[in-house]
């Protein structure tokens, strides 16, 4: 088993977006529920590449598919705490990129979850592996760290 990784702080991450809780957030045991913050990772994704114009979610010819996720908890986020989404790549393959997501509450600079996407890019129709496009590729490789 390996060691469990440390948070890591805001400067370790390229692209921020910031995300307020919701009411319907919280769970039953008074945090954020571990559904949410899968939530938040696919947001700032989507939201960068869209902002960035490597993603037009009707019409791309190629859409990235989510082959592996994880995360890890550090501390307790709630509602109506805000919370900011950082992101940074780790890796820009052929077809595929590993995105690197770090959740922080208010303004704390360490993370209270972090932890990844890997999306393999495809053929809308096909459903098959196709290298990453000039703009994916120029938009993923600005978040490498």
């Amino acid at each position: 088993m390996s060691a469990r990784p440390a948070p890591q702080p805001r400067a370790a991450y390229r692209h921020f977006l910031p995300i307020q809780t919701r009411w319907m957030d919280n769970d039953a045991y008074g945090h954020v529920n571990n559904v949410v913050y899968y939530a938040w990772f696919d947001t700032v994704v989507n939201e960068y590449l869209i902002r960035a114009g490597a993603l037009d979610i009707e019409r791309s010819a190629v859409v990235g598919l989510v082959v592996e996720t994880q995360c890890n908890y550090f501390s307790e986020l709630a509602f109506p705490q805000p919370v900011t989404a950082g992101l940074r790549v780790a890796r820009a393959g052929t077809s595929s990129v590993r995105y690197e997501i770090g959740l922080f509450g208010g303004e704390d600079d360490s993370a209270a979850a972090q932890g990844h996407f890997i999306h393999v890019y495809v053929d809308r129709a096909t459903r098959r592996p196709v290298p990453l496009p000039a703009p994916l590729r120029a938009a993923v490789e600005a978040l490498i760290s």
